[in-house]
């Protein structure tokens, strides 16, 4: 007589045949989580006005800096310093596209400025640099007082097409994060042992159903 396998033993038998479909999912889990991801490479500073090194007739009325990215606005910072060390940057910085414009004062004497600079690029991470230029003939125009109003001059036609700068030090990328994730490896040993042992359990379930019903079979057939 045939024996109509209990809904205990359907389940039993599922619970077998998913475990280690479910454990293979869990290693699958594990390793893309373990596998660190590529880092981000940060913008980069691609030219400037005046270039790096180079000489302008006259003063110029701004500096631009060329980034590979647009860089975020906030926290940007521009200081452009004579021989002296006195400042001739007015205003803050503005973000056109991909430069950063910084208006100078007028009546800057000729000589060598230095010129430092800071943003956050657009992947939110700071990057700084510094680079020199030199100015031939100083303005006629009478030095404005440091935080007065007034317009800047027009940049002199001396001024050399934007190139890349050659004295860029970017700020030093934070940290790679070496700490690995031991809970997410724990929890997936964990999921992998419960399922073995779903597994395990539901095996002998079925050959205790298995049993009971070759003892059942005999006892009917006597």
């Amino acid at each position: 007589m045939q024996i109509i396998p209990s809904f205990p033993r359907l389940r039993a038998a599922a619970l077998a045949a998913v475990a280690p479909v479910l454990a293979a999912f869990a290693l699958a889990a594990l390793v893309l989580v373990a596998t660190p991801a590529p880092a981000l490479a940060h913008d980069a500073l691609e030219g400037s006005s005046p270039a790096s090194g180079a000489t302008a007739a006259t003063a110029p009325g701004e500096i631009r800096l060329d980034f590979s990215e647009r860089p975020l606005g906030v926290g940007a910072e521009v200081r452009v310093t004579d021989p002296s060390g006195a400042s001739w940057s007015e205003g803050s910085p503005e973000v056109v596209d991909r430069s950063l414009h910084q208006k100078l004062r007028a009546g800057a004497p000729a000589g060598q400025y230095t010129v430092v600079w800071r943003v956050v690029s657009s992947d939110s991470h700071p990057i700084e640099g510094t680079f020199a230029y030199t100015v031939a003939q100083g303005s006629t125009t009478p030095a404005a007082v440091p935080g007065a109003s007034s317009s800047p001059s027009a940049a002199g036609p001396g001024i050399q097409a934007s190139q890349p700068g050659t004295v860029e030090t970017p700020a030093p990328a934070p940290a790679a994060q070496n700490d690995f994730p031991w809970m997410i490896v724990v929890f997936a040993v964990v999921a992998v042992g419960l399922l073995a042992a779903l597994g395990v359990g539901a095996r002998r379930r079925l050959a205790r159903g298995d049993e009971e019903n070759d003892e059942v079979s005999e006892d009917r057939g006597a």
